[in-house]
């Protein structure tokens, strides 16, 4: 299940990127980006437990400031490259078919530029150069749902981006606003996912406890380095 959490996050990095007008490319071993990718997101992204630092590095920018890897099996070590360990989390896995707790609020898919907006300024906590990140490019692709959780007077109580791949629903981006309880959220994004595919994405340190208290369980570690 590992390799399917993997592959869908590649993938929901290049459907990022290439709203940024830049998609990376697929390699057997890697996604690689040539070019520096959007605010939080890798460079490359290794796509089996065999991959080398050659397979990441041969296919980005490592010339210049703020290239990143996602480590996907903890496998690699970059130090002698340049690179700093940057976090460590958790690959994810919630089984298809496991009830959900209601979620309190209107929970809806996010259709307009507008509501996109609204959305990335709650996701970011009014920051609107992060905020900026999510592109309406990011509307028209069939693989990626932007859900929100709306209180009965319009405000944004949370959100997700849900991203379909072969077999696989990924979950990232989740984010409570105020005083929102994150358990509320996790059930208002796993409603909106559909009930008969697994649901994977990855978490650390502690907003891990809440999605395993949403029925998610770790099935593998992963790393991020940060180069110089």
């Amino acid at each position: 299940m590992i390799i399917d959490a993997v592959r869908n996050n590649a993938e929901w990095c290049q459907a990022m990127c290439h709203a940024h007008g830049h998609p990376g490319t697929f390699g057997p071993r890697a996604w690689t980006n040539e070019r520096r990718t959007p605010l939080y997101y890798p460079d490359a992204v290794t796509l089996t437990e065999d991959a080398t630092a050659a397979d990441v590095l041969a296919g980005i920018d490592s010339t210049t400031s703020g290239a990143s890897v996602k480590d996907s099996f903890a496998r690699l070590d970059l130090a002698a490259e340049g690179f700093r360990l940057l976090f460590e989390a958790s690959w994810i896995h919630r089984p298809a078919g496991l009830p959900t707790p209601a979620a309190p609020g209107d929970w809806r898919p996010v259709r307009t530029p507008e509501e996109l907006a609204a959305w990335a300024l709650a996701w970011s906590g009014d920051d609107a150069d992060d905020a900026a990140l999510f592109r309406p490019g990011l509307l028209a692709d069939p693989a990626t749902t932007i859900v929100a959780g709306y209180a009965a007077d319009g405000r944004i109580l949370g959100g997700a981006v849900l991203s379909a791949s072969a077999r696989v629903t990924g979950v990232s981006n989740l984010f409570a606003t105020g005083d929102t309880d994150p358990s509320h959220i996790w059930a208002g994004a796993l409603a909106a996912a559909p009930a008969d595919r697994p649901v994977v994405g990855y978490e650390s340190g502690g907003d891990l406890p809440p999605a395993l208290a949403a029925g998610f369980e770790e099935i593998g570690p992963l790393r991020v380095w940060l180069g110089a």
